[in-house]
């Protein structure tokens, strides 16, 4: 039996609901953990366990003993999702292709968004044009966000990742979450600086999209590879030292992207079409939360010595 688009939907939103739902946004937590943006109460300052930079000068200066002013999570937040949708995108050789995983990537961030009343857009990235989604609260836009990238038909053409994101961090400046999802191809020198200058003003997180067959080809021969970007098509024999020099290029180009992502300041989350996608989002909240709270616990530490 054939799955209609609003089937297919539905069942992602129930994953999203049953498998991610409570253990991401507890208490308006995001999948990147942060301190909030906007001015709180005053209170007194705790030396050894507030920031010095939060101090609340006028207050201090009225009563003569120090006073921070907290900051507040947002309550009303807007994320901006950058989508890939280039011709690289359609390859796939494990249960789901790349698009597929894309598209389960940007709904798991979106149905998330929508349950907690945040606002959620996107800039499509399809072939050489840019599509926008205003940002909007609620399932209905989603939905017909989502519905637009199932039926999208195949790109064509080269893309620039980089002038993508310039587009979305001009266009958007209020603080939140920056949402890239890629398989990050291209080479780093076009779209790493872009990501730093979004990574100063919001939130960061860099999806990588991967397929096993472009980290190590097979035992097969007599293959014919095309480039789905260019259309270019090669003839090549797989002999192990052209399989070993593949792996190892696919590695280097994997390590790159890794650095670079580190550098921009971006969160880096690796999906697989072989891996089940929903485990690996949970695991790398968890690990984000654990590492903040260990920065946090280190920084309280330091400061009171």
């Amino acid at each position: 039996m054939t799955t209609t688009p609003e089937q297919a939907l539905r069942r992602l939103e129930l994953t999203v609901v049953r498998r991610l739902d409570g253990l991401l946004h507890g208490g308006h937590q995001g999948l990147i953990p942060g301190p909030g943006s906007e001015l709180g109460d005053t209170r007194v300052y705790v030396p050894g366990e507030d920031d010095v930079r939060r101090m609340d000068w006028a207050v201090t200066a009225r009563t003569t003993t120090p006073h921070v002013r907290d900051l507040i999570a947002d309550r009303e937040l807007e994320t901006w999702a950058l989508v890939d949708l280039s011709a690289s995108m359609e390859f796939g050789t494990a249960d789901v292709a790349k698009r597929d995983l894309v598209i389960s990537a940007v709904g798991a961030i979106g149905f998330l968004a929508s349950r907690i009343g945040d606002r959620f857009g996107a800039y499509i990235l399809h072939g050489e044009d840019v599509h926008r989604y205003p940002a909007r609260p609620g399932r209905p836009p989603l939905y017909g966000l989502l519905h637009s990238l199932l039926s999208a038909p195949p790109a064509r053409g080269a893309t620039d990742l980089g002038q993508a994101v310039e587009m979305m961090s001009a266009a958007h400046g209020r603080r939140g979450l920056r949402v890239i999802v890629s398989d990050f191809l291209d080479d780093p020198g076009g779209w790493e600086r872009p990501i730093r200058r979004l990574a100063a003003r919001h939130q960061v997180l860099a999806v990588e999209v991967i397929d096993p067959r472009e980290l190590e080809l097979p035992d097969v021969g007599l293959v014919t590879l095309a480039d789905p970007e260019s259309g270019r098509t090669r003839d090549i024999f797989l002999s192990r030292q052209i399989r070993e020099r593949y792996a190892e290029a696919a590695s280097e180009q994997r390590e790159s992207t890794r650095i670079a992502l580190r550098r921009a300041g971006a969160g880096h989350l690796v999906l697989r079409t072989d891996r089940d996608w929903v485990f690996d989002i949970a695991q790398f909240v968890l690990r984000q939360r654990r590492t903040s709270h260990l920065i946090r616990r280190t920084a309280t530490r330091g400061g009171g010595k």
